[in-house]
């Protein structure tokens, strides 16, 4: 049976990438480790490691993408949180057979190599989730 290793991330999506780091980095003290590009988001991504997890910090790079219009519907805000999974293919068919709507039926994979896929909101009782599968290498 697939299990929840741990939380991963708490996504933020922001508008003022400099404005967000003066609160999460300068005023609460949480190091920033870096700042990313991924093109295939459509998002510049400020990645700010906590305890065993991080805070990401998320803003749209394209006007027309989901986060843009995610963005410009809701404001700026929690986007969504990451749960780690041990086995995402066998969470998903889990899922899947318990009625739960899935944005991805099917695994992502990142350019990192890590598999992830979102849980819709409608059945997660208003929150986007997203799973995660890491590597075997990074375990």
């Amino acid at each position: 049976m697939p299990t929840i290793r741990k939380i991963n991330h708490l996504a933020v999506v922001v508008s003022d990438m400099e404005a967000a780091l003066a609160f999460w980095r300068d005023a609460l003290g949480i190091p920033l480790a870096e700042i990313r590009d991924v093109p295939a988001e459509a998002a510049q991504v400020a990645f700010l490691p906590l305890a065993e997890a991080e805070i990401e910090l998320v803003l749209p790079t394209q006007e027309e993408s989901g986060l843009a219009k995610y963005l410009a519907k809701r404001g700026p805000g929690m986007h969504h949180l990451c749960l780690e999974v041990d086995d995402l293919v066998g969470m998903l068919n889990q899922l899947k057979a318990k009625g739960i709507r899935l944005i991805n039926e099917e695994p992502r994979r990142a350019a990192d190599g890590k598999q992830y896929a979102f849980i819709h909101p409608e059945s997660t009782h208003g929150v986007l989730v997203e799973l995660y599968e890491m590597p075997a290498s990074s375990e």
